[in-house]
């Protein structure tokens, strides 16, 4: 029983093994990433191509067509991805790349999001952040966004408390004078949500002294601590993300290529690698035995005979 249950098992294996290794090889090649990019970037030409009504009317079959055939493309891929994990299927769902591309590919395929056009141009505007996958600098850029959500959330819950204790304290004394930037606590919001970018902060404060003097108190603390130091911090915990989605970066880079599937598992062409390798290093630690041997040893001159 055990036999049979090993046999069955290696009848099993031998095959996702071999369609893993096959599917390995296409997705791992340089013409493949290139391929797969251009389409990426034809999809969304396509996009633009279809914001021009005269052109969309003109070529609608055709596009159409470009449409589908690009679709089927990334199918074809994501498919190929999927037979690359074929040996270890887990793996696959691990990779939040993989995830994110099954989503957007699959997603067209629904009946809900095929018949609302908005919806699906939007999945297929989705498509063209998967250009992450093959440009390095961008996947760091989305990695440090992801990680900057909590720092980010922070930093708006406390713009938000400072935006209401110095809205409330505009409506209190401009109201009266300028209803049009202070007349309420949503119009005093927007109008210092605005001067956060120090975009009209002069005329802002000229209008505040012909109130009162003190007004320049109000706008002075109010952009030392909206734009100065909020700003500040949000910068640095931009950076700080950013740092991290490098070195995690780095951390990947060095056990695997990004986006590359993960090596083989152990067999033939394994060992025969390992032997291999064995081989090359006793070699080199035999030369470098030799080279301190020789190293060692003086080097006898004969006797120099003087005419």
């Amino acid at each position: 029983m055990t036999d049979r249950h090993d046999r069955t098992a290696k009848a099993w294996w031998g095959p996702r093994r071999a369609l893993a290794q096959w599917a390995r090889t296409i997705t791992e090649a340089r013409w493949f990433a290139l391929t797969v990019f251009a389409l990426i970037l034809t999809n969304g030409a396509l996009l633009g191509v279809e914001t021009y009504s005269a052109l969309a009317e003109d070529w609608r079959s055709w596009l159409r067509l470009a449409e589908h055939l690009c679709l089927a493309a990334f199918t074809v891929e994501i498919l190929l991805r999927a037979c690359a994990h074929a040996d270890r299927p887990s793996e696959f769902f691990r990779d939040p790349w993989n995830l994110f591309d099954l989503a957007v590919v699959a997603s067209a395929f629904l009946p809900v999001v095929r018949e609302n056009s908005t919806v699906l141009r939007l999945l297929r505007l989705a498509r063209v952040l998967r250009t992450a996958r093959f440009l390095p600098q961008l996947r760091v850029f989305m990695v440090a966004v992801g990680r900057s959500v909590p720092g980010t959330f922070s930093f708006l819950v406390v713009g938000a408390v400072l935006l209401y204790v110095y809205a409330m304290v505009g409506w209190v004394f401009f109201a009266d004078d300028n209803p049009e930037h202070y007349g309420s606590l949503g119009r005093a919001v927007l109008t210092l949500f605005l001067l956060m970018t120090l975009d009209g902060l002069g005329d802002a404060v000229r209008a505040g002294l012909e109130i009162s003097r003190w007004s320049i108190v109000y706008y002075a603390s109010y952009v030392l601590f909206a734009s100065f130091v909020l700003v500040n911090v949000l910068i640095g915990v931009v950076i700080s993300s950013l740092e991290e989605a490098r070195e995690l970066e780095r951390e990947q880079g060095g056990n695997r290529r990004p986006g590359a599937a993960l090596p083989a598992p152990a067999g033939p062409l394994a060992d025969a690698e390992r032997e291999l390798r064995e081989r090359i290093t006793a070699a080199r630690q035999a030369l470098d035995d030799l080279e301190a041997s020789l190293q060692r040893e003086p080097v006898h001159r004969g006797p120099v005979h003087q005419r």
